[in-house]
């Protein structure tokens, strides 16, 4: 049973999609083993895409997630990573598929709506970054 992190954005939030985003998830096999909303401040942020700190859009997206409150969440299923990556879609909602959650809500490649780890090693990174392992059930 594969676990990933999930995220809905502060855009995605601030538009009341917390349920429509989960529920799509959910209707796609996986299950919610964590969740809680949060706002993270500006060097959480940081923190948490320290990966991309020497890309030009770094500032950017840091101030863009601690804007305003998140839901963070774990998901857990068979293949969970790559489902989940599908479901959202690309990360650029123009080059998104139809259906998919960035296409249907995102408004640009840095408002697009949900962040998802992309590999299991980057899993294991922002899964403790929000959540103990008392957390997760």
């Amino acid at each position: 049973m594969e676990k990933t992190l999930v995220i809905i954005k502060p855009d995605a939030v601030k538009k009341n999609l917390i349920g429509e985003i989960i529920s799509r998830f959910e209707k796609n096999g996986l299950r919610v083993a964590a969740l809680k909303k949060l706002k993270m401040t500006k060097e959480q942020a940081m923190g948490f895409y320290v990966v991309h700190k020497d890309r030009p859009f770094y500032e950017s997206l840091t101030d863009f997630m601690s804007e305003g409150p998140c839901v963070v969440m774990v998901l857990e299923g068979e293949d969970a990573i790559a489902k989940v990556r599908k479901i959202m879609g690309a990360t650029n909602p123009a080059q998104a598929e139809e259906g998919t959650i960035r296409k249907d809500f995102a408004e640009n490649i840095e408002r697009n709506a949900v962040h998802g780890s992309d590999s299991p090693q980057s899993a294991s990174y922002e899964i403790p970054y929000f959540f103990s392992a008392l957390e997760i059930l």
